[in-house]
């Protein structure tokens, strides 16, 4: 399968051009998606002080440590930006608030470690410092053509995991076993790694976000299942509920309930269309048919090089949606001490529309 290539020129550049816009005097990135994003440089987040200077006049700059030099010069960051190394005894806040210079407030990522924004606060004295949330959330959102790839790939994996599980037998085990199934199907079929698996059996779904455990599968139970994996860096997320030989007592009724609003909800996406409108829309389905109180989270989150990521589908977030947007659609009805129904797809917003890069059934699945 050919490699996608991440346009981080581009991206440094509508960056850049952001800090300028917003009068800053620098924009500070430690490691995090952020960083990946910018510059493709994946250090571990440690101690030492790595961090990318953007500055709205002069060249990036990416501070590491003397020993991390040669990492980072051999990754694309070392074809991007300048490096600045700085030694044991060296003092790398003050070697920022040097590079930073010049006036004007400084925003940092917010993956940024406590005690990394305490200290350069304390080297660059009474300098404003505010979030670069506002600049990266939006440019992250939107994704480009080779993260939509990555995030169409993801998804297909994701649902053809999905597909082998549901056509084994499930009956009689444990969570935990079928979580470790699913985990070994997502980097059997594609994923470089396993993001996370939820298993919630019986009376465990009514838990969005059960941590699988020992009780086993019976006739009878409805099973949530929610799991995703990384492949290229991006994420899939994929949630479907299925019934165990049989469904329990009014199990039916509730998935058709949460089908219809996750439907509607995807219908609703298109260009525009404020994002608490979709949440808006499967939140009034639910509502009518008697269960609005038992959807307790909200419709859906982004989705790129983080699992959760803007934007967010939740009421009060007023923000238009654009083409390129990627975000799941998830409602969910959890019954305590019943059962839970969670149906959950990954969208992108197109320029008329929307697109399900999921694929996998939404009809309810009786699985053995």
């Amino acid at each position: 399968m050919s490699a996608v290539v991440p346009d981080h020129p581009s991206r440094l550049h509508r960056t850049a051009s952001a800090v300028v816009e917003r009068d800053l005097g620098a924009l500070l990135v430690t490691p995090s998606a952020d960083l990946r994003w910018l510059v493709g440089y994946r250090p571990p987040p440690l101690e030492r002080l790595t961090c990318l200077v953007l500055r709205p006049e002069g060249p990036s700059v990416l501070v590491v440590p003397a020993l991390e030099r040669p990492l980072a010069e051999a990754s694309s960051a070392g074809r991007l930006v300048e490096i600045a190394a700085w030694d044991e005894t060296d003092d790398p806040y003050a070697l920022v608030g040097r590079i930073v210079g010049g006036d004007g407030p400084v925003a940092c990522s917010d993956r940024m470690w406590a005690t990394h924004l305490l200290r350069l606060q304390a080297a660059m004295g009474d300098r404003a410092f505010v979030s670069a949330t506002p600049i990266l959330g939006p440019l992250r959102a939107v994704k480009d053509g080779q993260e939509l790839a990555l995030l169409e790939r993801a998804a297909r994996y994701a649902d053809e995991a999905f597909g082998r599980l549901v056509a084994t037998r499930l009956e009689t085990l444990n969570e935990r076993e079928v979580a470790g199934r699913v985990a070994e199907l997502l980097v059997q079929i594609g994923h470089d790694d396993v993001a996370f698996t939820i298993v919630g059996a019986g009376p465990n779904g009514a838990s969005p976000h059960h941590e699988p455990g020992d009780r086993e599968l019976h006739a009878g139970d409805a099973v949530v299942l929610d799991f995703g994996g990384r492949t290229g860096g991006y994420c899939s997320d994929l949630s479907r509920t299925v019934a165990v030989v049989e469904s329990p007592r009014g199990f039916e009724a509730v998935y058709e309930v949460v089908r219809e609003a996750q439907e509607a909800a995807f219908r609703a996406v298109r260009p525009g269309v404020p994002a608490e409108e979709v949440d808006r829309v499967a939140r009034t389905v639910i509502s009518d048919a008697g269960y609005g109180e038992l959807f307790i989270h909200r419709t859906g989150h982004g989705i790129g090089l983080e699992e959760h990521e803007a934007p967010y589908i939740v009421a009060g977030n007023e923000e238009p949606l654009r083409p390129g947007m990627c975000f799941s659609i998830e409602p969910g009805i959890y019954l305590p001490g019943a059962f839970g129904v969670r149906i959950e797809d990954v969208v992108a917003v197109t320029d008329d529309g929307a697109e399900r890069l999921n694929r996998a059934s939404r009809d309810l699945e009786i699985v053995r």
